[in-house]
């Protein structure tokens, strides 16, 4: 019961929050929507993804190289990036598109750690090159207490074709 009361707040409080400024959320949900669009239909679908550590400041946490695979999909203005390997999944946040260019971000809990990873790539047909840049916050008591950082070199070669699904 104290779980529903607690979530009915947070229900008000938010929508509370978006009728005091109808205006700001309809100029966000424009640009989200302009940066979608601009994603090029080449970046969804399923890529192999080659990483190889090129600095950090904490080697016994980041892996040296790694071989993932990325599932890139798009569901309305939503774009999810999935790992089949891990089981890892999380919707991305577009920095900037600029024609093949992209930059997103992404960011996962586990447990009192927060991992953000920021991703430049540049996409040529069915491969792409790039840098993933991560940085590992450890919490204690809603304080940031360790950063750990590292940054990789990012090779992708697309073996599955795209995802979008308008509903």
């Amino acid at each position: 019961m104290k779980f529903l009361s607690s979530f009915l707040i947070f229900i008000f409080m938010f929508g509370a929050l978006f009728a005091c400024s109808p205006n700001s959320q309809a100029e966000e949900t424009k640009l989200l929507t302009a940066t979608i669009t601009k994603v090029p239909q080449s970046f969804y679908g399923t890529w192999r993804v080659a990483s190889k550590r090129i600095d950090t400041d904490s080697p016994a946490v980041f892996k040296e190289n790694s071989l993932d695979i990325w599932n890139l999909s798009r569901t309305f203005d939503v774009i999810t990036l999935s790992n089949p390997f891990n089981g890892a999944k999380a919707e991305i946040i577009l920095d900037r598109v600029d024609t093949n260019y992209i930059v997103f971000t992404k960011k996962g809990k586990y447990g009192q750690k927060i991992l953000t990873d920021t991703v430049e790539l540049k996409l040529d047909g069915d491969t792409f090159v790039g840098t993933d840049t991560l940085r590992l916050d450890t919490y204690a008591d809603g304080q940031v207490v360790k950063t750990q950082n590292a940054q990789y070199y990012l090779d992708g070669e697309k073996i599955g074709g795209g995802n979008i699904t308008e509903k």
